[in-house]
């Protein structure tokens, strides 16, 4: 009997604990859920802990449809209230106060709001994930590297990366007219961001096991682990600090760490100059890191310097090649269109003697349209996020956003709202002929984001991409094949818009006369 009665004792005690952890964790996680009621915005009714993220998480849904149900669930307000997790996130539709934000009224949203702890990746040190000063100092010392001279001197490079590709493309045709568009573009946009930016000549056209192709795919890749990590940042973000949980591959991270950190070091040992990104990333590094008594407030390390090599090295050849890879087949698809951007490109050929320099890209005006209509179409990002670093006032006084509070601009999907741009999903360079831009609001086209958290690399990639379809469009006719998927997959896993299956394309060689 007593022995019944402590068995029961204990049972009850450890039903009371059960109720109480529960308890708790539903209060922690659901305190915040009342945070748009009573700031009369509208909002999606959240669900225990995930919010309105549960299917996200638990990919059941893909981002770029859970986010699409959350922009159209209210197509009239300006403002809308989410929650990733528990926190209160605040979307902004509105193209107007979406400019606002990211260009007239900057300086109260400088931050694009990461909490990541130095501790868990090195590449919290880079300029995409710094904030404040440190960001503003870094992004001046970055910015010489992006200039038009810098520019000018990489289209050789280019051009020499283009012509492997094409040399690349003549010799699979010889066995099949079929080729996988994004690996090719891969290797290529590889290939220029290594040679142009750091000096390295990696033949990843050449060599689709590329050690840094390998590892660039490591830093993007959405496993189950980054989920679990990602739910962590957001409730608690301190227990990645306390178990030191890295965010990011600490094997691709510490292999891209050893690679630039070597490419500084044999240029400072040999006193080896080049006009490049390297350098400039040399130059920060004598004046950051090295200079004594600076007088600048936020202090750097050779950490900072290496970050933000891996930054540039690895978004640098992922956005490209996915943006190449989607324009060619929307070129495939539609050949009015591709004729037209091939004549533009012979056109500007014969009026430069066959010189592809800067005055020639300049004059690439389809060139430029096709492009904006693939990012428009593509966005390569599914959002800009941004923090309130200041306590700040909408223009029209309708509402205060506190200093803190997170914002999501939901680029993807203004990018694909029939309101700015009717029959979205059919593409259309017009929409980028300068009497349909002057017609529609600023804040509407964010494929490269706007403001001065503009990429930073911005025109290096526009020249990258126009060269090489100069290069591939005057040699080849691209067109589609049963192995095409129509419409293609753009829901990767690899946390940016990507073909998930990959693209296949016939290739057909264009005959002189």
């Amino acid at each position: 009997m007593i022995s019944y009665l402590t068995n029961l004792l204990i049972d009850n005690i450890t039903y009371v604990n059960l109720i109480v952890v529960f308890t708790t964790i539903y209060y922690y996680t659901t305190s915040t859920y009342d945070k748009w009621r009573k700031l009369n915005i509208p909002y999606v009714p959240p669900v225990p802990l995930f919010g309105n993220v549960f299917k996200i998480m638990t990919k059941l849904e893909h981002p770029i449809d859970g986010f699409g149900k959350i922009y159209y669930s209210y197509p009239n307000a300006k403002l809308l209230g989410y929650f990733q997790m528990r926190e209160p996130m605040l979307m902004v539709r509105d193209p107007e106060l979406i400019n606002t934000i990211l260009v007239k009224d900057f300086s109260y949203f400088t931050d694009h709001g990461f909490d990541i702890d130095l501790s868990t990746s090195i590449l919290a040190n880079s300029l995409f994930f710094s904030n404040g000063q440190k960001w503003r100092t870094m992004r001046q010392k970055l910015s010489p590297g992006f200039t038009s001279g810098k520019l000018k001197d990489t289209h050789n490079q280019i051009n020499e990366c283009g012509d492997e590709m094409v040399s690349r493309i003549a010799n699979v045709i010889e066995k099949t007219d079929r080729l996988e568009v994004k690996t090719m573009t891969t290797g290529f946009s590889t290939d220029v961001i290594g040679t142009c930016a750091f000096g390295l000549k990696l033949d990843t056209i050449k060599n689709d096991d590329s050690e840094f192709r390998r590892y660039v795919k490591m830093i993007f890749r959405n496993t189950p682990r980054q989920l679990i990590v990602q739910m962590l940042m957001t409730i608690c973000p301190r227990v990645l600090k306390l178990f030191k949980i890295k965010l990011f591959s600490q094997e691709a991270t510490n292999f891209f760490y050893n690679v630039f950190t070597d490419v500084i070091k044999h240029r400072e040992e040999h006193n080896l100059v080049r006009n490049d990104l390297t350098q400039t990333l040399m130059q920060a590094r004598k004046e950051l890191v090295m200079k004594k008594n600076s007088d600048i407030e936020d202090k750097f390390t050779d950490d900072d310097i290496i970050a933000n090599a891996i930054l540039m090295f690895t978004a640098g050849s992922e956005t490209v090649s996915s943006m190449l890879s989607f324009c060619l087949y929307e070129l495939a698809l539609n050949k009015e269109i591709q004729d037209k951007l091939r004549a533009e490109i012979c056109s500007m050929k014969a009026k430069y003697n066959g010189q592809l320099n800067n005055d020639y890209l300049m004059d690439l005006t389809y060139a430029n349209m096709v492009l904006d209509e693939t990012g428009r179409k593509y966005s390569i990002a599914f959002s800009i996020l941004r923090v309130a670093t200041k306590t700040y006032t909408l223009p029209d006084e309708s509402f205060v956003i506190e200093k803190g509070q997170k914002i999501t601009i939901p680029m993807f999907h203004i990018h694909n709202d029939p309101k700015y741009y009717p029959d979205p999903m059919r593409f259309d360079p017009e929409r980028f002929s300068m009497e349909q831009k002057s017609q529609r609001p600023k804040g509407t086209y964010l494929a490269f984001g706007d403001g001065p958290r503009v990429c930073i690399g911005k025109r290096f990639a526009e020249s990258e991409m126009k060269l090489l379809l100069s290069n591939v469009l005057s040699k080849f006719e691209v067109l589609p094949c049963e192995q095409t998927e129509i419409p293609v997959n753009i829901r990767s896993d690899t946390g940016l818009t990507s073909p998930k299956n990959g693209i296949i394309l016939k290739f057909r060689p264009i005959i002189e006369h």
